[in-house]
């Protein structure tokens, strides 16, 4: 049984038991989350579509951690200019644990 469901822009497979890294949210660790958007689901016999959601479908998980990625380094250069910059980026993430899928 899985599920697509979509949050901050972005599409998520989501199983039950299983932890996936999203976009930063707003919630405390511990605390439990929906996510009504989906897209996309399966019970293993069947695979239902939405338009572009499926109605009264919800992922629920809880919030395992917050954290933030590995460095990326982003490099900017023009040939011939004497300009070249450096710089690096962490992208911040907020771990979940899928708790149940529940297609409606």
């Amino acid at each position: 049984m899985y599920a697509i469901f979509r949050t901050a822009g972005k599409q998520f497979r989501a199983e039950p038991g299983r932890k996936i890294q999203i976009p930063t949210l707003d919630a405390e660790p511990g605390a439990k989350i929906t996510f009504d958007q989906v897209l996309l689901g399966s019970d293993g016999k069947s695979v239902k579509a939405g338009t572009p959601t499926l109605p009264g479908a919800v992922v629920t998980a809880e919030v395992v951690r917050h954290g933030r990625d590995k460095k990326i380094i982003v490099f900017k250069y023009k040939r011939r200019k004497n300009y070249a910059r450096k710089q690096g980026h962490r992208q911040g993430f907020t771990e979940v644990r899928i708790d149940s899928v529940d297609l409606g």
